[in-house]
């Protein structure tokens, strides 16, 4: 075990099983309470592969995982509880994370081992993100397939519960705790939510196979997130790497994240209840990270109606992700993303755009400018490289908020198409090179206010 100061609680002497033949939720529970009580501590793992149900962390008390220790969670679904928290931008019930914090401060979770979600239990998986023996052994496994969306599910209650759900959510309800109970195949967990929290530091761990949402920052302050690793399969639903939602002081460095969905994506709630809470995510710095296959690289939205500002990424590489930078919203969220900053990315086969600010994420009826209608403003996009993508750049603000002060310089990409911007105000393109083979390479569309230099950048392969 690597030196770390303080009182080391092992949790084999609290009865923990480094074989996995038994559970170990209480040995585990035990060590990081009497860590707790005594002030604070050091809940040592040992090398070992357990299993375990919910991990519930406490203040003062630093989790340690060491090298060869694999913690992994039961595939019981009933033996965990149901609560309410904050899934996809709205408060509602759903199964207990997996490691959970709420209320902590001065908390550590480091070492070289994992964390194994064991999300293959929990996941839908849809048919088009899986090869034809995939899906066979899929079938072969059990569970139900909805052959309207081509969806296996892993067992019936599951597909049930995301019909309810649907139904629910379009009639403006939220789902209660006896749907929750009844559909909890359905409430997927996160791996880990840090709630309320403060003054946190994540380092070296891995963390694999989510049933849902891998690392969720919620509502909390000052949290490190040094060199870990967020893996899942590229056809794991939900499975976002790291995701900031209303939170404030965040800093990552040397993360690899390889998943089913955004890499890192920051959030801050969704809609009127989003807006009506108000906690933005700000303050945010993300350097020396490697992002790979996950739908983006570095995601804003679509939930991100209590606002989103003075976010820095930089020195990182996106190898495969579906999108680079992507900022994402709707008509309907209301608040305001400002003053982002990426710089230094290196890109890689980005299957659609490079870079895309959408403001028609969903497609809505327009209306008139309100609180309901978001606001982009004050990015910039700086040093970015990409070998291959579908499409270089893509702006698309809405008629009645354009994009305003959007600054993009010293860009290369070789791409099928080009650039296309509308609806934007103050609009610097400087030192942009875009090898198209599709014309027209620029494209635009009540762009007011547009500064182009070196516009001999912008040409066709």
């Amino acid at each position: 075990m690597v030196e770390l100061g303080g009182k080391v609680y092992n949790v084999l002497n609290f009865g923990a099983d480094p074989k996995g033949l038994n559970d170990s939720t209480n040995a585990i529970n035990a060590a990081i309470t009497s860590a707790n009580e005594s002030g604070g501590g050091i809940v040592y793992i040992p090398p070992g592969r357990y299993v375990s149900r919910n991990i519930i962390l406490k203040s003062n008390v630093t989790l340690f995982l060491d090298h060869d220790a694999i913690w992994s969670f039961s595939t019981d679904y009933k033996s965990y509880p149901i609560i309410e928290t904050r899934r996809e931008g709205i408060h509602h019930c759903g199964v207990m994370p997996l490691i959970f914090g709420k209320d902590v401060k001065n908390v550590k979770i480091m070492g070289e081992g994992v964390f194994n979600g064991q999300g293959y239990a929990w996941w839908p998986i849809r048919r088009s993100r899986v090869n034809e023996d995939q899906w066979k052994k899929l079938i072969e496994s059990g569970g139900v397939v909805d052959e309207e969306r081509g969806v296996w599910w892993p067992t019936r209650n599951a597909l049930e519960g995301e019909r309810v759900f649907r139904r629910l959510i379009s009639e403006g309800k939220k789902p209660s705790g006896e749907v929750c109970e009844s559909y909890r195949e359905f409430f997927r967990p996160q791996l880990l939510q840090l709630y309320n929290a403060y003054n946190v530091t994540i380092e070296g761990v891995t963390f694999s196979d989510s049933p849902m949402w891998t690392i969720h920052v919620l509502y909390s302050r000052h949290v490190d997130i040094i060199n870990t690793s967020s893996i899942a399969p590229d056809y794991s639903p939900n499975t976002d790497g790291i995701v900031i939602d209303s939170s404030s002081d965040v800093e990552l460095r040397g993360c690899l994240v390889d998943v089913g969905d955004d890499c890192l994506v920051i959030k801050s709630g969704r809609d009127e209840e989003g807006r009506r809470i108000g906690i933005p995510s700000e303050n945010i710095h993300a350097l020396n990270c490697i992002m790979k296959r996950g739908h983006g690289g570095f995601v804003i939205g679509s939930e991100m109606s209590g606002g989103v500002r003075n976010v820095l990424m930089r020195n990182s590489v996106f190898d495969g992700t579906e999108r680079g930078v992507r900022i994402k919203t709707t008509r309907g969220r209301g608040g305001v993303v400002e003053n982002i900053e990426v710089t230094n990315i290196r890109m890689i086969n980005i299957k659609y755009e490079a870079v895309t600010i959408d403001m028609f994420y969903e497609k809505h009826p327009p209306e008139p400018a309100s609180e309901r209608t978001p606001k982009v403003r004050g990015v910039s996009i700086r040093n970015i490289t990409c070998d291959g993508a579908g499409q270089a750049i893509l702006i698309n603000g809405l008629p009645e908020m354009p994009i305003e002060d959007l600054v993009m310089e010293n860009i290369r990409v070789n791409s099928s198409k080009g650039i296309f911007i509308e609806n934007a105000v103050n609009v610097k393109l400087s030192k942009v090179r875009v090898l198209a083979k599709e014309k027209p390479v620029l494209s635009l569309n009540n762009v007011r206010n547009l500064i182009l230099e070196d516009a001999d950048y912008l040409s066709e392969q």
